[in-house]
């Protein structure tokens, strides 16, 4: 078998590759960290004799703080709790009001739980009795389907 002469591809001439410099790379060279020092004055720091220092009253005077914004007025009755390390005063709602709403969160929580469990044993116990019920209906329904088909081949 004869394939004859091989094709003929094309081909491209590249140029001769350029000859670059090796780079030089310097060493490298770190800044070290500083800090500048601080200086303490003794804490019993006297101007020195011909220099004149300041008094108290060429200091700066503080702002005054803005007063506290007075919280809404409650009830006289009402009892408050003072709340450690702030000057806040926080009213507690009476004794009928906690035992209502700890009993409605009491009873929520119960009644959730409850229907929770309940829920879980109906789908636990169900599922054999749904399973056998689908099996059945099912094969009914394959047998009533093959007998009609039957019925109609013999006519």
């Amino acid at each position: 078998m004869n394939l004859g002469e091989p094709p003929v591809l094309p081909y491209i001439k590249l140029p001769e590759a350029l000859s670059l410099p090796r780079p030089v790379l310097d060493i490298p060279r770190a800044e070290l960290p500083y800090y500048k020092p601080l200086v303490v004055p003794p804490s019993d720091l006297r101007p020195p004799p011909g220099v004149k220092g300041t008094t108290e009253s060429d200091k700066e005077q503080p702002k005054p703080k803005p007063l506290p914004v007075k919280p809404p007025d409650v009830p006289t009755n009402t009892r408050k709790v003072d709340i450690p390390f702030t000057d806040v005063t926080m009213p507690l709602p009476s004794n009928e009001i906690l035992v209502t709403a700890g009993t409605t969160a009491t009873v929520s929580v119960a009644a959730t739980l409850t229907a929770t469990a309940v829920f879980k044993w109906t789908v636990t116990a169900m599922k054999p009795i749904l399973k056998q019920t689908w099996t059945k209906i099912t094969k009914r329904v394959s047998l009533s389907s093959s007998s009609s088909s039957a019925g109609q081949q013999d006519s």
